[in-house]
């Protein structure tokens, strides 16, 4: 979904020679139009990469070389902690664990995948997680890859997280005597035992 918006006073010539925006269109991110107005209607961006909110002005060039760089930023970020999860897979459970020597518990996985890429460090359990002041509640239907996904298999808020990796899949660590593995979250059981999901990597919460 791309988001239109007026922008007064700014030249076509500059947004066409501007190295950000020429960036974002190559990339399908800008589109820049004339109209009859002194003024020119452009795209900037999609919700699954950031949300545009502040006030266009003159300077928008250089404001929008610095969205870009930080947006492909946010998207290595991202990439990097799915890739550091899909490494794990095969290795054991260990309740407690949080380390590819050890072995990792559901919480221990996610804790190790995001510790090294977010400002603020994850709670190290599940339900700390679920709850965690940086982490903003995601519908189901707007699920991403990265979102942390949550299930209630025994007690409180949330005792099980996984990470949600698109299709309706996600990585986890299951229990004693298992696997990591890639579940499906369409799965009766899951469907029954989910609680809710949390978005910890916003290009607001990287480092």
């Amino acid at each position: 979904m791309v988001y239109n918006r007026t922008a007064p006073n700014i030249r076509y010539t500059a947004l066409k020679k501007d190295p950000g925006a020429k960036a974002l269109v190559k990339r399908g991110l800008l589109k820049s139009a004339r109209q009859k107005s002194p003024e020119y209607r452009h795209a900037v961006t999609t919700k699954m990469l950031f949300s545009y909110t502040s006030r266009i002005t003159d300077d928008i060039p250089d404001s929008l070389a610095f969205r870009t760089l930080h947006t492909e930023h946010y998207l290595r970020v991202r990439q990097n902690a799915v890739k550091k999860l899909l490494e794990q897979l095969g290795k054991p459970y260990q309740w407690g664990g949080a380390s590819p020597y050890s072995g990792f518990d559901c919480s221990g996985l996610v804790y190790y995948a995001y510790k090294d890429l977010v400002k603020t460090p994850l709670p190290r359990t599940a339900n700390e997680m679920f709850h965690h002041r940086d982490a903003a509640s995601v519908n189901k239907n707007e699920l991403e890859q990265g979102d942390l996904v949550f299930f209630r298999i025994h007690k409180g808020s949330a005792d099980h997280v996984g990470v949600y990796l698109g299709n309706n899949r996600f990585i986890q660590s299951p229990r004693t005597g298992s696997d990591i593995r890639i579940s499906k979250l369409t799965d009766e059981y899951w469907q029954a035992h989910y609680v809710g999901a949390r978005r910890v990597v916003t290009p607001q919460t990287i480092r």
